[in-house]
């Protein structure tokens, strides 16, 4: 069985999410029992050098909706794997994967367009029996290897649905999209087109990254317009749980940190905690130390944060932030640290910085709004960090109550309610925890030994590829 896994993005080529980690250690997994290759367009910004990226001396011209598109395909390596990349001048001479912070490039579609095209071209000329298409920038490559006549079968995972992928009802033309298309049981969103719903209606079937988010995206309350249409094509949709790269996240043999540790000796762990604590001018060791690592926006419940400071900065806790995002955001998260000596911020995309914070930290927060999967948690109690987290999506997958059945993997505090004070309320309920320590170590080791791996993700993307091929 030959695979075709497709992304926009694949750490450590590019990253601006969850997307990318999934993108590089889900194809690395399968390929223990497939054959699968996983492409990407070849970015301006990605280290050639680095990456031993060289030419494989196949081209290709593309046409559709009126435009002649030129295609070179390279290939690099990473950490012994093989990569392949889609090289055109429109798509990938860019400064930034979809425009600069906080904007998108006006030509997006026409960009994802000859990344989609290509996809289709490649399927057929290696005659690879499954393509696996990732978000919106993938998507209408199922209606395309369609109309093709393609045998593949496609596969499409939505990330995050709040992301579809719309354009105005020319972008059909331009991108090459069959008119006839533009119809309410297929690519039409209320008069505009719409990428994500395109995957969904062509696409043999459909999975979403946990569980539960396959659930609620059937639901208005986090179906962003899209729940009917999931509910029509819900026979076809499943929810597969992702899982986290151990080798790539190991607190034994992580070299962005201070210390080696495992679950059976937390001493490199009291180290981590330590040198980080210095590295942020933060020297209360004995207090606890939450993290916020990722993107400042709405999703992600920042401002839950923002309104709960107050109240955070008068506890006996340390709260220390890394991301990026909404201006605004930054500017309240900013005023926040320079305010009150408990809170730390670091603006900006540190993935070392992130690893020594999960080493450092007793107790993560992550009060998303919805979280399709979410991989901070996993990362985090593998690094010792008990979650605080919204019971949403993966979240609820996930982490599971304390005082609950004690041998479910995943334990940590979870709030239902999207307020603030039941932000802080969990956050005292750690605090409390803290004072515990011998109880907090029990669980800090029980959570550190729970299985969040790619490769039980991947056995159940395997079940599925075998039904669908």
């Amino acid at each position: 069985m030959r695979v075709l896994y497709a992304a926009a993005e694949i750490f450590p080529f590019a990253k601006s999410g969850g997307l990318a980690d999934i993108a590089y250690a889900l194809p690395k997994a399968l390929s223990a029992e497939a054959d699968v290759t996983a492409v990407m367009p070849l970015y301006r910004f990605i280290e050639k050098e680095r990456f031993n990226v060289r030419a494989t001396g196949e081209r290709f011209t593309l046409k559709f909706g009126g435009g002649r598109y030129g295609v070179e395909i390279f290939v690099g390596t990473y950490e012994g794997a093989e990569f392949v990349f889609v090289y055109n001048t429109l798509l990938c001479d860019r400064d930034h994967l979809y425009g600069p912070p906080g904007e998108a490039y006006e030509d997006n579609d026409l960009r994802f367009a000859v990344f989609c095209h290509a996809l289709v071209e490649l399927t057929k000329r290696h005659s690879f029996d499954l393509l696996h298409l990732n978000d919106w920038h993938t998507a209408p490559a199922a209606v395309l290897a369609r109309d093709a006549g393609l045998r593949a079968k496609t596969l499409f995972t939505i990330h995050n649905l709040a992301y579809q992928g719309v354009f105005d009802p020319a972008s059909l033309k331009r991108t090459g999209i069959a008119k006839r298309h533009f119809d309410m049981e297929e690519c039409e969103f209320y008069g505009r087109v719409n990428w994500m719903k395109c995957g969904i209606a062509h696409a043999d079937a459909v999975t979403t990254v946990s569980p539960s988010y396959a659930v609620e995206i059937q639901e208005p309350e986090y179906g962003c317009g899209l729940d009917g249409f999931l509910r029509r094509h819900k026979e076809k949709l499943s929810g597969i749980l992702n899982g986290i790269e151990t080798t790539v996240f190991d607190p034994m043999n992580d070299p962005a940190l201070a210390a080696g540790y495992g679950a059976g000796c937390l001493d490199g762990k009291r180290i981590c905690k330590e040198s980080l604590l210095k590295e942020i001018d933060m020297d209360k060791y004995e207090l606890p130390l939450f993290i916020f690592i990722g993107r400042f926006t709405e999703q992600k419940g920042v401002e839950l944060i923002i309104e709960a400071a107050g109240e955070l900065a008068k506890r006996q806790a340390l709260f220390s932030i890394l991301g990026e995002g909404d201006p605004g955001y930054v500017d309240e998260l900013r005023r926040i640290s320079e305010r009150y000596e408990n809170f730390h911020l670091r603006v900006g995309y540190d993935e070392a910085l992130s690893h020594r914070m999960y080493a450092a930290a007793d107790f993560l927060l992550m009060p998303s709004r919805f979280e399709p999967c979410g991989l901070n948690q996993m990362i985090a109690m593998r690094y010792g960090a008990v979650p605080v987290v919204h019971a949403v999506g993966g979240l609820r997958d996930t982490v599971h109550p304390l005082g609950g059945a004690q041998d479910i993997c995943g334990l940590g505090f979870l709030f239902d309610t999207m307020d603030s004070s039941a932000l802080v309320e969990c956050v005292d309920s750690a605090i409390a925890l803290h004072k515990r320590g011998t109880v907090l170590e029990r669980i800090v080791e029980f959570n550190m030994e729970c299985d969040f791996s790619i490769e039980r993700c991947a056995s159940r993307y395997l079940e599925l590829y075998r039904r669908l091929v």
